[in-house]
C-alpha cells in the first residue's frame, strides 16, 4: 500500500492568464491552510509576464511599460521572495500548494524544488547543478535554467514555485535583471541540447519527479477547480 500523501494535480493546457492563476493559487492555499482540501500541484504555462518579488527594485526592470506592452507582455508585483523573473510560452511553471506540517522547513522545500528540476534535466541528458554560492535555483555554469521563488502562508502552506525554461524565448530576459543578478545569464533546455524541447515533452517528466521528490500520490482535481484554470486559457 502506498504511503504517499494524496494530492490534486491541476494541468491546464494552453497559456493560462497569470492574474487568474495567481488568484486561484492563493485561494487554494487558503483552503489548504484551513485543511479543507489536500495538497495541490499546478503545472502550467503563462503568456509573457514579468513578475517582481519582494526583493525586486525598480531599476531591475530595464524596459519601459510601453515596450513591455508592445511585445505583448505585462508586469506584476507579487508576494513571493526574490527579484524579477519572466514567465512565458515555452516555460514550464510548477506551483506546489503543500502543507508543511507542524515543523515547516522552507529551506528543505526549496531544495526539493531544485531536485525536481535537476532530475528533470538529467532525464533529458542535461547536467545542471545547484549554486549555493550564488542563489537558489538550478544552473548550467553561470546561466540559470530554473528560477525558484516561494512564499509560506502563515509559515505552513507553500505558494509559488519553480519555472523551468524549456523552449522559452530568452530575449524576454533582456527586459529585466533576472533574479537580481546582472553578472549571470539565463539558458534553456533547447539552447543546451541544440534542439527544440517543447513543453509537452518536459511536462510528464517534471510531474513524475514532483510526485517522487515530494512523496505525493496524484489524482485529478475536482472538475470545478480544473475548469477555473482551463477557462483562463488565452491561447
Amino acid at each position: 500500500m502506498s504511503t504517499r500523501r494524496p494530492a490534486w494535480l491541476i494541468e491546464p493546457r494552453g497559456l493560462i492568464d497569470y492574474d487568474t492563476a495567481n488568484a486561484a493559487m492563493h485561494s487554494l492555499a487558503r483552503q489548504r491552510l484551513a485543511e479543507e482540501i489536500p495538497d495541490c500541484v499546478i503545472v502550467l504555462e503563462h503568456p509573457p509576464v514579468f513578475t517582481a518579488g519582494r526583493r525586486a527594485t525598480e531599476d531591475e526592470l530595464l524596459w519601459d511599460e510601453a515596450t513591455v506592452t508592445a511585445r505583448g507582455g505585462a508586469v506584476r508585483t507579487i508576494d513571493r521572495g526574490g527579484s524579477f523573473t519572466f514567465h512565458g510560452p515555452g516555460q514550464l511553471v510548477v506551483y506546489p500548494i503543500l502543507g508543511l506540517g507542524s515543523r515547516p522547513d522552507a529551506a528543505a522545500h526549496l531544495r526539493r524544488l531544485e531536485e525536481v528540476a535537476i532530475r528533470t534535466c538529467a532525464d533529458l541528458d542535461v547536467e545542471v547543478e545547484r549554486r549555493a554560492d550564488v542563489q537558489t535555483g538550478v544552473w548550467s555554469g553561470d546561466e540559470k535554467i530554473c528560477a525558484i521563488g516561494v512564499r509560506l502562508l502563515r509559515t505552513r502552506v507553500t505558494l509559488h514555485g519553480m519555472a523551468l525554461n524549456c523552449d522559452t524565448d530568452l530575449s524576454w530576459f533582456d527586459g529585466i535583471v533576472a533574479c537580481g543578478l546582472p553578472e549571470h545569464g539565463v539558458t534553456s533546455l533547447t539552447r543546451l541540447l541544440g534542439r527544440d524541447v517543447p513543453i509537452h515533452e518536459v511536462r510528464p517528466i517534471a510531474t513524475h519527479h514532483v510526485s517522487d521528490v515530494f512523496d505525493l500520490a496524484f489524482a485529478d482535481a475536482p472538475d470545478e477547480i480544473a475548469r477555473a484554470f482551463a477557462a483562463a486559457a488565452v491561447a
